[in-house]
């Protein structure tokens, strides 16, 4: 990795630069696409958010019951000065000890996460959703995704990501399909004002 990715990476894991960096690409905008089409939330939903960052989606969603867990300090720590009287935010991995103390959910979203699992992560992380969700509840999945036919400058900036399972879309359905029978992919290239792909998964649970 060279010196300036490994500075912009650094940059990164600083809430404010953080925010800076997403602003400047769209990302403020993509979120509100995403939960006005994809997630739908309703007022007063249980939603649990895996790798929820500084919380910044509590700016789109309406007053719900909100459990956000992330592994950085500083994002956390970030989202309880921002957000903390619309959520509980934990600074932890998900695992079967946290979801027990999670009541059933009827939404759950993970932002740019499993683009950094395997495949066997990803299953695992899916599973946990699908065992916290109530019954007919969704989950949520946004991550970029690698289509054919698009131009240099996309697949360059894609090449960039730190995730390390970037994934064609009907390969992130596959994996959800290991998990719940029912499941819907988009793909939208238009979220970010720079040339990006994005796979959204919709899953919902029997």
């Amino acid at each position: 990795m060279n010196q300036g990715i490994s500075r912009l990476l650094w940059l990164l894991s600083i809430p404010s630069a953080y925010h800076l960096f997403q602003n400047l690409v769209g990302a403020r905008r993509a979120r509100r696409k995403i939960v006005q089409e994809h997630m739908i939330p309703k007022p007063g939903d249980r939603v649990l958010d895996i790798g929820c960052g500084t919380g910044a989606i509590l700016e789109f969603l309406p007053n719900v019951e909100y459990f956000g867990f992330d592994m950085s300090p500083h994002y956390i720590a970030y989202a309880r000065k921002m957000y903390g009287d619309r959520g509980r935010f934990k600074q932890e991995r998900l695992n079967q000890v946290s979801i027990a103390n999670i009541p059933p959910s009827d939404l759950v979203i993970t932002t740019g996460v499993l683009h950094h699992l395997s495949d066997t992560e990803a299953v695992d992380l899916m599973r946990l959703a699908r065992d916290v969700l109530k019954p007919g509840g969704r989950l949520i999945t946004v991550d970029p995704t690698r289509c054919e036919n698009r131009s240099f400058i996309e697949n360059f900036q894609i090449n960039q990501d730190r995730g390390q399972y970037i994934r064609k879309p009907e390969q992130y359905r596959d994996l959800a399909e290991k998990v719940f029978d029912s499941v819907s992919l988009s793909v939208h290239h238009d979220l970010l004002y720079v040339p990006y792909s994005h796979a959204v998964l919709d899953a919902k649970k029997p």
